[in-house]
């Protein structure tokens, strides 16, 4: 149960700190507790190994987890087309 609890915490951690989200915390910890435990066990509960390992293995995680990885579009990122 305490380990059960670290995971989930420290996923919390994880998705909190590398992307804002519009997700619920309950939606990230759904959508990712899978993933975690399958391809980062052994780097829990080190929160910064479990991100570089997520990361590592983003083309393999779920489509919804993998969706909480990635950032909304900003701004700064849109094409500015120039006059001719």
């Amino acid at each position: 149960m305490t380990r059960l609890l670290l995971i989930v915490f420290s996923l919390l951690g994880i998705l909190l700190t590398s992307a804002a989200f519009a997700a619920s915390r309950e939606e990230q910890t759904a959508a990712c507790k899978g993933d975690a435990l399958h391809y980062c066990a052994s780097e829990i509960p080190n929160e910064q190994k479990i991100t570089v390992c997520m990361k590592a293995h983003l083309e393999q995680l779920s489509p919804e987890c993998k969706a909480m990885f990635k950032q909304p579009a900003t701004s700064k990122h849109k094409k500015v087309l120039k006059p001719a």
